[in-house]
């Protein structure tokens, strides 16, 4: 029996900052550029209260809460407060897998400093993150990650929540079905036309009948309902992907965006080299007015070999997504993935 915990950290990106102003702490909070498109990177608890939430539009948030206070967002001092809530985590096991810079789940079933009780562990792990950073942390503690992720949220902010073996049947039995990884709007909607609503409602179906609706994730819905997940925590987690957009002040078609595509080939290539990686993959991204986005991406056996390939590809799927002249977009960007250590490559094919 495994023993997890997943810890996240408290509102991280507007509690670094607040760390900082203090003056600010119970004020409306938004971590956010002051781009007249920008989107919310992060909100504290005051502005939650509004119904501000990140990935929320700025524009939006301004109509909620019109005395938000904005804070441009440092990622360098978010990374760097990220290592030293890590460098804690390393205290206590080398089994560490990041999700982000301020969540991780941690295998602590055999923990470097010998200690029986996983919540002990996680109490320590809290204590020691405040003690180096002054930033809270919650902490789900479980037989697996799917119910310690869940458990993390349960006593947010600054809590703990502790699911021991003997519990899971109980705490699932009535737990929404969107707490299920996975499980967004469309998901929501397609269980409740099945009468299903809660992890205890999924239960009763069997395996089969929810394959042959879900197909592969129907399997995983079927493990989740009895409390089953199985994923080890991965020390070595896939580098997912280098990505780098720019949102216009004006909508644009995409003739008018041709003059924005080299600066955020140049960033993602920058970024590939400064991190010593090579990536097989190239996607494209272009968000209409509306906020539809279009998508598209392409893989190779072989890694890209310099930045003029990457503009090769980038081009040929643009032009694969057959865009009409009449779209018109407030964003674009370019993704890299299939990201590995750079080494001697033999020249790359694309067509």
């Amino acid at each position: 029996m495994r023993k997890i915990i997943h810890i996240d950290m408290d509102a991280f990106f507007t509690s670094v900052e607040l760390k900082d102003r203090p003056e600010l702490q119970h004020l409306p909070v938004v971590v956010s550029s002051h781009h007249p498109r920008a989107v919310i990177c992060a909100a504290s608890y005051p502005a939650r209260e509004f119904g501000l939430r990140s990935a929320m539009s700025m524009a939006q948030g301004r109509k909620l809460c019109p005395h938000v206070v904005i804070i441009e967002p440092d990622f360098e001092k978010y990374r760097a407060i990220s290592a030293q809530i890590h460098q804690v985590f390393q205290g206590y096991t080398p089994l560490i897998e990041p999700l982000s810079l301020d969540e991780a789940y941690l295998d602590v079933t055999e923990n470097l400093k010998n200690i029986p009780s996983a919540t002990e562990v996680a109490m320590r792990i809290r204590e020691d993150i405040f003690k180096v950073t002054g930033l809270t942390a919650s902490a789900g503690v479980a037989p697996n990650k799917f119910l310690a992720k869940i458990a993390s949220d349960w006593n947010k902010p600054d809590g703990i929540c502790v699911i021991k073996p003997s519990q899971v049947q109980h705490f699932i039995q009535d737990l929404p079905l969107k707490k299920i990884p996975g499980v967004g709007k469309v998901m929501q909607e397609k269980l409740k036309r099945l009468q299903l609503q809660t992890l205890g409602d999924l239960q009763k179906i069997e395996q089969n009948v929810l394959v042959q609706h879900f197909g592969k994730y129907g399997k995983r819905l079927f493990l989740y309902a009895q409390g089953i997940d199985e994923r080890p925590v991965q020390v070595e987690r896939e580098r997912q992907q280098i990505s780098k957009e720019t949102t216009f002040d004006d909508d644009l078609t995409l003739i008018q965006c041709q003059n924005a595509w080299p600066r955020l080939i140049d960033q993602v290539w920058s970024s590939l080299e400064r991190k010593q990686l090579s990536a097989r993959g190239v996607s494209a991204k272009l968000k209409l007015k509306n906020f539809q986005v279009l998508q598209h991406s392409k893989s190779f056996k072989q890694p890209l070999q310099n930045r003029q390939q990457l503009e090769q590809v980038l081009q040929q799927l643009i032009t694969e997504m057959h865009i009409p002249e009449s779209y018109q977009f407030r964003l674009i960007g370019v993704g890299l993935y299939q990201l590995s250590e750079q080494q001697d490559q033999s020249q790359l094919s694309l067509w």
